[in-house]
């Protein structure tokens, strides 16, 4: 096997910033991004639980341990009344805060800021579905200004974890779209959740801070805003989208962090393995040369599952035996 000189953090946070890293990165969500541990019950918590703003989260064994919002009981009813209901955390000691958070730390691994559920989503975990996209059409104005509220402790969170927290980036998230088409216009978009997503952009590029966003679904239209905001990176980058397109287009300025087929058949557990393995052949084939891209394979269901233990088994053998050293394997790609 290859010996890299650099380590699994430099190697990331390099691609991050358009460099062809020196062995293909693997793109790990909850072990890359960071979030205060006071913020991240009910967030990524396995198993739920109730976040900051009061919202309780349970967990779905279909989605590996994935927690949503508890079906019918969502806390605000009327988006008019969001004064009334949603508050801000205050009075937080942060540096106290993140000297207990980095106690166990891994510092050998990238460090991205996990500082919201993003602003679409939280109107969504806030007021369910249905009423979270009537009050976007209906309510504008008052959706703006909640989502200036949620901003100012967005940035607070922000300042401070860059100050105390010992980090390499910053991740935005904010699942916009579903599988085949964004839930939002792009004049929407600009107009109710561009402007506060700038604001943080803004400290994390003050900060020179790379930044990568996490949409599932059909996003690409969102690209080019993304450009403004400044972001280099995008996980999962779902096959709904024109990715190879997407790679052409814009190279090494855009990492794509997935590009699996996680709904197909492929990930279906009960799968042949040998299937499977040729087909992580040509995943890694089709979007490893020419760098900005990182493997992100993975099937769903109980994480107590046989086939979930063994199919997860297979992914870490192949990408150390195949993915990890295929630019040692292919120095021309």
């Amino acid at each position: 096997m290859p010996v890299y000189k650099k380590t699994e953090r430099e190697n990331f946070v390099g691609m991050l910033r358009g460099e062809m890293p020196e062995f293909l990165p693997r793109y790990k969500i909850v072990e890359y991004t960071v979030m205060p541990s006071f913020m991240a019950e009910g967030h990524i918590t396995p198993g739920g639980g109730t976040d900051i703003y009061g919202v309780k989260y349970v967990a779905e064994d279909s989605a590996g341990g994935g927690a949503l919002p508890e079906p019918g009981k969502f806390i605000l009813t009327d988006i008019r009344n969001w004064r009334d209901v949603i508050r801000n955390p205050s009075g937080i000691d942060w540096q106290t805060n993140a000297r207990k958070d980095l106690a166990n730390a891994d510092f050998s691994k990238p460090r991205l800021a996990n500082i919201h559920r993003g602003f679409f989503q939280s109107l969504m975990s806030f007021m369910g579905f249905t009423e979270g996209m009537c009050a976007l059409a209906e309510e504008p104005e008052e959706c703006a200004a909640l989502f200036d509220y949620l901003c100012d402790f967005a940035e607070e969170t922000l300042v401070n974890m860059i100050r105390y927290y010992k980090l390499d980036g910053v991740s935005f998230a904010d699942d916009t779209a579903a599988a085949q088409y964004p839930f939002i216009s792009l004049s929407m978009y600009r107009e109710l959740i561009k402007p506060f997503e700038m604001r943080l952009a803004n400290i994390a590029r003050d900060n020179d801070m790379p930044i990568h966003v996490h949409n599932c679904g059909h996003c690409e239209q969102f690209i080019e805003d993304w450009f403004d905001l400044g972001i280099s990176s995008w996980d999962p980058a779902q096959v709904s989208n024109d990715l190879l397109g997407i790679k052409k287009k814009y190279g090494r300025k855009l990492v794509l962090c997935g590009c699996w087929d996680q709904q197909g058949r492929i990930s279906l557990l009960d799968t042949p393995d040998e299937e499977l393995r040729d087909a992580l052949a040509e995943y890694v084939d089709t979007y490893a040369p020419e760098g900005a891209f990182a493997y992100v394979p993975y099937v769903l269901g109980r994480r107590d599952d046989p086939r979930v233990i063994r199919k997860n088994k297979l992914f870490d053998d192949f990408y150390e035996d195949y993915a990890k050293p295929w630019y040692a394997n292919h120095p021309n790609a």
